[in-house]
């Protein structure tokens, strides 16, 4: 293992061979995130680099500029206190949820229960095998939520992949009863339209809605069929889940044609998504507002109907953005983050023929009040360090650090590692800690890294696709004030009110 104080500056050429090879113009046609058709429940298959790519990664190891291959790097203020290899869930892992001393982390092939209540030793509590990618998880009281984006041929835990064209297939949400951490048990299931990639909490009472992202429409697909320009709302009864259905299909997107009215992608902008849904929602329930990450499209939104969700502000990045993915209120929601996940996550976009705007963060302010709001942009911000072009990397799933009267936020970015950075600033953010590991190859480009960095009661938790369940600590006195923040329940896409 290895400390730095600094980040490495030497790594600006990382990614010039690639510009040989048009890798950048390949980028500007690259999909997104798969979705649907699913090709299944596989990680993605590697990908053999060119000789010219593998003898820039091995001499950039040699020279010191990235970590070897599987080594582990970090900032002096952060620790790397425990890691959990992957298990009995050999799948991709995803995303992050936790309740009490409780973490649950999503896996393509089901989920696994870890008991944290000592970060430095989590253990095993169960592991629950039900394929469907990408199975993006959450929890509220005694349920456990999870999200099927492949077509299935029925709801059942045993389903098998199924052609997307066939009506009988299955895709959307399941209903976990997690009152025995040990013994989760299935209750229910809901189908929504084009599945469900991503899905989003709202707590209400008696009810829990989930509001859920999916995308990609196709006429041949019998449930899937376009315009797709918004969200399935499904409301679930905490002490009846078996009657949790859909209620509504609010249009985010309104337009004439059979696309509506979302970014139209290319031609008329190249390189970026056309709109045909939403990738993932962040709501924060205290100021009644939610943030659309849409593919072509950022939007702001107001809850206070949590059934009918009205559309305040949209913005567009024709020129930066190739899809939008995921979305951060700070803590006044006078500002949000927006990712963009250039390349779908499995393309290495974290080089010097990328740059530093493509497949980063856009950070926008909120100016004004109410349904009068807008979202103004103000920076972008990209890690500070290079990858090998056998590395995926670009910004994913992160979170805010509870530091009264700064912005501070944890993020992935796959074999990029984890990122502490600092946007009080909405024009000048900047890395203040990180953690990497070294890439997994550096003959292929194999798919790994960091899905999901979130900061929960004192320590960070970081799910790798490829590695496992990793624990960190941050020491710096810029965050150390969060130590004494602690909240019973984190779904990151549920951002809580820290300081209310």
């Amino acid at each position: 293992m290895i400390l730095l104080n600094v980040p490495r500056t030497r790594r600006r050429r990382l990614g010039v061979a690639a510009a040989a090879g048009g890798l950048l113009a390949a980028l500007l046609t690259a999909a997104p995130a798969a979705a649907i058709p699913d090709p299944g429940d596989a990680p993605p298959a590697s990908k053999e680099m060119s000789k010219s790519a593998q003898a820039e990664a091995r001499e950039a190891i040699a020279q010191g500029e990235i970590p070897a291959q599987d080594e582990v790097v970090h900032s002096a203020n952060i620790r790397h206190v425990a890691h959990v290899p992957k298990d009995a869930l050999p799948g991709t892992n995803s995303d992050l949820a936790f309740q009490g001393r409780y973490a649950f982390a999503g896996n393509y092939d089901g989920f696994t229960v870890y008991d944290i209540s000592n970060p430095k030793s989590p253990k095993t509590v169960s592991q629950v095998l039900c394929p469907g990618s990408q199975n993006d998880i959450s929890v509220s009281g005694d349920l456990l939520f999870l999200s099927t984006d492949s077509s299935r041929s029925d709801d059942s835990c045993n389903s098998t992949t199924q052609p997307v064209t066939e009506k009988s297939s299955w895709e959307g949400m399941k209903v976990f009863d997690i009152s025995d951490k040990r013994n989760p048990r299935y209750v229910a299931a809901v189908e929504t339209a084009c599945g469900s990639h991503t899905h989003t909490l709202v707590p209400e009472g008696k009810n829990v809605y989930l509001y859920v992202s999916s995308y990609s429409p196709n006429a041949a697909y019998p449930d899937c069929q376009p315009p797709h320009d918004g969200i399935s709302v499904i409301k679930v009864p905490r002490k009846a889940p078996h009657k949790a259905a859909v209620v509504g299909f609010p249009v985010l997107f309104p337009g004439e044609g059979p696309d509506g009215g979302g970014n139209p992608g290319g031609p008329t902008n190249p390189g970026v998504s056309k709109t045909t849904g939403c990738h993932d929602i962040t709501v924060l329930p205290s100021k009644d507002l939610a943030a659309g990450a849409c593919m072509g499209d950022g939007i702001l939104f107001s809850i206070k109907n949590p059934e009918r969700p009205k559309v305040i502000d949209r913005v567009q990045d024709n020129v930066n953005f190739a899809f939008w993915h995921s979305a951060t209120f700070n803590q006044k929601a006078d500002k949000i983050v927006f990712t963009d996940e250039l390349g779908g996550g499995g393309a290495a976009t974290c080089n010097a023929e990328i740059g530093p705007n493509r497949g980063a963060n856009g950070i926008y302010d909120v100016v004004g009040k109410g349904d009068r709001s807008k979202l103004v942009f103000r920076s972008y911000y990209k890690i500070p360090r290079h990858q090998a072009d056998t590395e995926n990397c670009v910004a994913h799933n992160g979170s805010l650090i509870p530091v009264k009267g700064k912005d501070i936020m944890v993020q992935a970015w796959y074999q990029g590692g984890v990122s502490v950075w600092d946007f009080t600033n909405s024009s000048k953010p900047k890395e203040i800690a990180y953690f990497e590991r070294g890439p997994l190859s550096t003959d292929q480009l194999v798919t790994g890294g960091s899905w999901s960095a979130y900061y929960y009661n004192g320590y960070i938790y970081s799910n790798d696709i490829a590695k496992g369940f990793d624990v960190l600590k941050i020491d710096d006195r810029r965050t150390d004030p969060a130590r004494g923040v602690h909240v019973r329940e984190l779904n990151v896409q549920t951002q809580p009110d820290y300081f209310d």
